[in-house]
């Protein structure tokens, strides 16, 4: 049984019934090691052979309730997240922190620091009971899928029902109105709050849930990507002396196609619209177009698609993006290893490039020929940072973020298909660190960062599988 003693604390520590922090051994053998007090040295075995226990380390906490300070106090170095600390030697460390309380991995335990909710906290971890009639889209009565909600009332729907009510009001009514209250909506979106009360309603009770081809139908009804802004029919007035703030805000908010007729379209008084996350101009929401509004990547507007298809170049009262930033990812070409490559270690960046430079091609190469086998579909999707990863082809839109993580990912397989061989003779015999591309301490610490091969899958921590 392994156990602390509170020794050498200092004058302003003291101890709680409550354990703030808690050593979670690697090796289900042994048991937790809490921490009490605010200032506590650990006395524990060091290894799994251990018949006697050593003090090895004193934790201090730090303030607030974030991290804390160990303190090196073995008679040699231990490990803190693979960073080698010294005999009298401190670091900081936060809830995850993994710590060998020797020289090296091999033949000493292995902890990992976990900091406890505190006991203000802990009362608010409590299992909240939902009825799920309250949990139930006024349309169709069922239980939520694709959750939305319309402002100003707050009221909630599934995704594809509240899509088709908002088709058939723009048709024949001035505004569009709550189905449930009948307040005009102004505003509607996806809830992804309540998208996971709705999962764990149906995780409880699995016969509240529909038939696949029920969902099949909503999801390809379903149209609100994004928060959509609806305006009204009724027209009114501007006085251009002294506007309402309403008035300033129709304004604003007026696209190049509520101001004229463009391509043979103008936008309806109470017309639905998308902001663009990059310019914050609008665009026009038009479901049924085969122009993509939404980068598939990550879900939000973009308008330069849009307006390239409309050519227009220039708006009038509200800004309009250029067609470069929102292509299909076939029609964009790269010249340089984006920023975030290799979880943005640029040490790792620089052996990619130096790879294929050796190989005597460029970087539009490389990206090239792997977006053909990711096309091809013989690449392993599930590490791949983008939202609808098996959806995206070459022809998708995406926006010049989404194509950088892209990028970044075929990159990474480019490198972990490389034999040792093929590295720069200065790096090929590096370890492989722990913790791979999820490592932490390659952000912080320059050194770990150089010496570590950080372009590899994780063998420890939450991403090892």
């Amino acid at each position: 049984m392994t156990t602390t003693a509170e020794t050498g604390q200092s004058s302003g520590s003291k101890t709680s019934d409550d354990a703030w922090a808690k050593l979670v051994p690697l090796d289900t053998r042994f048991s937790d090691i809490e921490i009490r007090c605010n200032d506590m040295v650990i006395c524990s075995e060091i290894k799994p052979s251990s018949v006697e226990r050593h003090e090895w380390c004193r934790i201090t906490k730090n303030l607030g309730q974030g991290s804390a300070t160990i303190h090196n106090k073995s008679s040699d170095a231990i490990l803190v997240d693979e960073a080698v600390i010294p005999k009298d030697g401190a670091v900081e460390i936060i809830s995850g922190s993994e710590i060998v309380p020797g020289p090296e991995g091999q033949g000493y335990l292995q902890y990992r620091f976990t900091i406890m909710p505190a006991p203000e906290s802990r009362t608010q971890l409590l299992q909240i009971s939902i009825d799920p009639e309250h949990a139930k889209c006024s349309i169709c009565l069922n239980i939520w899928h694709d959750v939305v909600t319309a402002a100003p009332c707050l009221h909630n729907f599934c995704n594809g029902c509240f899509s088709e009510w908002m088709r058939r009001s723009e048709e024949k009514h001035k505004h569009v109105l709550c189905p449930q209250c009948r307040t005009t909506v102004q505003y509607v979106g996806k809830n992804h709050f309540l998208k996971n009360i709705q999962e764990d309603i149906l995780k409880v009770d699995a016969a509240l849930r529909r038939p696949a081809e029920d969902i099949a139908v909503l999801d390809s009804s379903a149209s609100i990507q994004s928060n959509l802004i609806i305006g009204s029919k009724r027209k009114r007035r501007l006085n251009m002396l002294s506007p309402t703030l309403e008035e300033r805000d129709n304004v604003r908010l007026q696209c190049p196609q509520c101001v004229a007729n463009i391509g043979g379209y103008r936008c309806e008084h109470h017309g639905a619209h998308l902001q663009c996350h990059l310019c914050q101009g609008m665009m026009p929401f038009r479901a049924n177009l085969q122009v993509p509004l939404h980068c598939k990547g990550c879900d939000r507007p973009f308008c330069g698609a849009y307006w390239s298809s409309e050519n227009v170049t220039q708006g009038v009262s509200s800004p309009v993006c250029g067609r470069e930033t929102f292509r299909p990812i076939s029609e964009r070409t790269i010249t340089r290893i984006p920023f975030i490559t290799h979880e943005m270690n640029r040490h790792e960046q620089d052996i990619t490039q130096r790879c294929i430079t050796h190989m005597g091609k460029s970087v539009p190469d490389v990206v090239t020929e792997w977006l053909r086998l990711f096309n091809n579909r013989e690449i392993d999707r599930s590490r791949m940072p983008l939202n609808h990863a098996e959806m995206i082809t070459a022809s998708t839109h995406v926006c010049n973020d989404c194509y950088d993580k892209l990028v970044g990912f075929l990159l990474y397989w480019f490198r972990i298909t490389l034999p040792r061989d093929h590295l720069p003779a200065d790096v090929a015999a590096r370890e492989d660190c722990w913790y791979g591309y999820a490592c932490r301490t390659q952000h912080h610490n320059e050194e770990h960062a150089r010496k570590r091969n950080h372009v590899c899958r994780p063998t420890r921590g939450n991403h090892h599988l």
